[in-house]
């Protein structure tokens, strides 16, 4: 049985953990320790009057024995095998010292096994069986023992067992080690997923606020100027009674028209797709149909009556942060029912959300999120929010739902951004 390829105990498996050139030293020499004191048994018995043939077959029979372990963990060894091995090599060893107690050498290899197969209590007791048997061999064998055939196997017996142990100790440190790499291997590799992540949404979030910001600068200095000029040309033809006049007139608003149209267009294409004809509570409406169609759920939407005429930026970003909230929703919640509040809080504008599933872990959650290790889509809402001006409040229990709030300032964007107000003229 190698030591290398060997369970460690029945509670602390941790298989055949490589750690390098230690191991295969190690493994290597169990081997020749093995060999080594077969040898030395052989080689005094014969020495000691017993027949060669018996004191090859015994020492052949310890080799074998030895051998065969070593492909247990190979084979699927369960840890009643490994035991049984264990207790088979002591029959064994037993066997070859009843023909010469100068077997008794490889006790030492005995003692190691036991300090690595066994718990430590069990481990003890056979490792004294062992010793006992050791003790007795000469007394058996020549009728007499010393202080020596006591004390030195003892000894021995303690500094195997003892060495042993010590190196399931490096084998542990070694796998935590191993472990601790290949956690900050995945942390790494999340973290730079992560960074990607953001990076396209940043760039994402970037194009849209400069899409925003474009079509509000075409809707507030194009358009307006185009509407104007159409209502003048259409004033001054009412005006004058020159036939020239008016057609002239006629034509300049005919033009207007066709360019305000134009502007029109624009505007609605760079514009977010879901806010090109709806207000922000229509667009959640229709998310919220569209939930109820495709999953069943029951849905309610409440608006204040009060709610201002909200900056695009504020529009885009509620909007977006109610889809990530419904995916969730959708995803994870094993929800029936979402309750979904737009709400003019004074100077900032909420939107709940509310679920009446599964739930999560809060606590769990806020410390996932300490370490990187939580739902990306959460983390995103959050940061963007505060980009903002805003904030993301998330309450949950397992079995009992899930409610987000998310806020956000009304008449306060964010840096690089133009505030938006009513127009005072709306290009029909």
């Amino acid at each position: 049985m190698s030591l290398v390829n060997a369970p460690l105990t029945h509670t602390d498996p941790i298989g055949s953990a490589p750690i390098g050139s230690m191991v295969r030293a190690m493994q290597i020499g169990q081997h020749l320790i093995a060999a080594a004191l077969t040898a030395i048994g052989v080689i005094r018995a014969i020495g000691d009057g017993v027949s060669i043939p018996a004191a090859v077959i015994s020492g052949l029979a310890i080799l074998a024995w030895h051998t065969a372990g070593t492909i247990l963990p190979s084979k699927g060894g369960s840890r009643a095998l490994i035991v049984g091995w264990l207790i088979g090599f002591a029959v064994i060893w037993i066997a070859a010292v009843s023909v010469s107690a100068e077997f008794v050498w490889v006790a030492f290899l005995l003692w190691l096994l036991a300090g690595h197969l066994l718990p430590v209590r069990w481990g003890l007791l056979f490792s004294a069986l062992i010793l006992a048997i050791v003790i007795v061999a000469p007394i058996v064998h020549h009728g007499t023992t010393s202080y020596a055939n006591v004390f030195g196997p003892l000894i021995g017996g303690v500094f195997a067992f003892g060495i042993s142990r010590g190196y399931l100790q490096l084998l542990r440190d070694a796998a935590e080690r191993e472990r601790l790499v290949a956690s900050l291997t995945r942390t790494q590799q999340e973290m730079a997923d992560l960074q990607d992540e953001l990076a396209l949404a940043q760039r994402h979030s970037g194009a849209i606020a400069e899409r925003t910001r474009i079509s509000r600068d075409i809707h507030d200095t194009i358009a307006q100027g185009i509407s104007s000029i159409r209502l003048l040309a259409h004033a001054g033809g009412n005006r004058t009674d020159d036939a020239d006049a008016v057609r002239t007139f006629a034509q300049v608003e005919a033009l207007a028209g066709d360019s305000l149209g134009d502007v029109r267009r624009i505007v609605a294409a760079l514009a977010p797709a879901e806010l090109e004809d709806d207000a922000l509570a229509a667009a959640l409406q229709r998310m919220l149909d569209r939930l109820h169609d495709e999953t069943g759920l029951q849905v309610e939407l409440h608006v204040d009556d009060t709610l201002p005429i909200l900056p695009t930026e504020v529009e885009v970003t509620m909007l977006r942060t109610a889809q990530s909230a419904l995916a969730n929703v959708r995803l994870h919640a094993q929800a029936s029912r979402v309750v979904m509040s737009l709400i003019d809080a004074e100077d900032t504008v909420r939107l709940d959300i509310i679920d009446d599933g599964s739930g999560f872990d809060l606590a769990a959650w806020e410390q996932q999120s300490d370490t990187g290790s939580s739902s990306y889509g959460l983390r995103f809402m959050s940061a963007r929010l505060r980009e903002l001006g805003g904030g993301l409040d998330v309450e949950s229990t397992p079995g009992e739902g899930t409610a987000i709030s998310v806020h956000l300032p009304i008449h306060s964007p964010a840096p690089g951004h133009p505030s938006v107000s009513a127009e005072s003229e709306e290009p029909s």
